[in-house]
């Protein structure tokens, strides 16, 4: 006689598609009508994007506190070799006062870079934990890593588009601003294609940043869960493909994390050194 326990089990198991559609949903604050909408907020992406804000401006506290002119420790010596990387790139990119630059670059890799590290936790972490505290249905979606949704890294990269705009005025003033936007790149009689041209400049610069992260991120995680449910067949196959493939995208995935954040720190230095230079 069959167990009805089982076969119920059984039953309410989910299938591939609604396992991948699972981990892809969002923690929301209601349902998302059409393709756009601003009224919808992903209150995981904010959490975890706020939580590791915080980790990095904690960590490279701690550092500038502990930092000594003697021999530095191991952290203290890791610390200074990023922060001497990113002054290198600033200086042979940022032609002006970098001030307040480099410390940006420096901020948006840290953060990226923690963000993007997130990917690193085990698919299923959260959803076990929820289902063992008994909370599952406070918590029927959840996606821990920001710069896989496209809200995430299209908000940082709105950020550069604001810093862009900034030193654009600050550098050029109101006026040699508002006179490149139409002047540049054709001359001041193609006004018209000149504004055309330049507000799809900075719109290209900001999209593409935001694409680029969220895609290479994104595709990250769905292999993730490719290789998870490779695991689940419960075969020799799918056991061996889950533990030779899982431990290679690993590695090959603890560069991708780090390569993005390092890329998009410096496409945020290339874009804000532009603004220090005229068409």
């Amino acid at each position: 006689m069959a167990n009805p326990t089982v076969d119920g089990a059984a039953a309410h198991a989910p299938t591939a598609s609604e396992y991948i559609k699972h981990h892809l949903g969002h923690l929301s604050n209601g349902h998302q009508n059409g393709p756009v909408d601003f009224s919808i907020i992903n209150m995981d992406t904010v959490f975890w994007s706020i939580a590791m804000g915080v980790l990095g401006s904690l960590v490279m506290w701690m550092a500038a506190r502990r930092a000594t002119s003697g021999v530095p420790g191991r952290f203290q010596a890791a610390v200074e070799m990023l922060v001497e990387m990113v002054e290198d790139q600033s200086k042979s990119i940022v032609h002006g006062d970098r001030s307040f630059i480099a410390p940006a670059a420096l901020t948006v890799f840290v953060w990226v870079a923690l963000m993007n590290s997130l990917d690193f936790l085990p698919v299923d972490l959260f959803s076990a934990m929820f289902s063992a505290m008994g909370v599952e249905h406070l918590f029927p979606y959840h996606r821990v890593v920001p710069t896989a949704d496209l809200n995430g890294t299209i908000g940082i990269s709105l950020g550069v588009l604001v810093l862009m705009l900034y030193y654009g005025i600050k550098i050029k003033g109101f006026g040699g601003f508002v006179h490149e936007l139409f002047a540049a790149p054709f001359g001041i009689w193609m006004a018209p294609f000149n504004l055309l041209l330049n507000i799809i400049e900075y719109a290209a610069k900001m999209v593409s940043l935001g694409m680029r992260l969220f895609g290479n991120m994104f595709a990250g995680e769905l292999l993730f869960l490719l290789i998870a449910l490779l695991g689940s067949t419960a075969t020799v196959f799918g056991f061996v493909g889950h533990v030779i493939a899982g431990s290679i995208w690993a590695i090959f995935h603890i560069l991708i994390v780090f390569l993005q954040a390092f890329i998009f720190m410096m496409l945020t230095l290339v874009y804000l050194g532009q603004a220090h230079e005229g068409h």
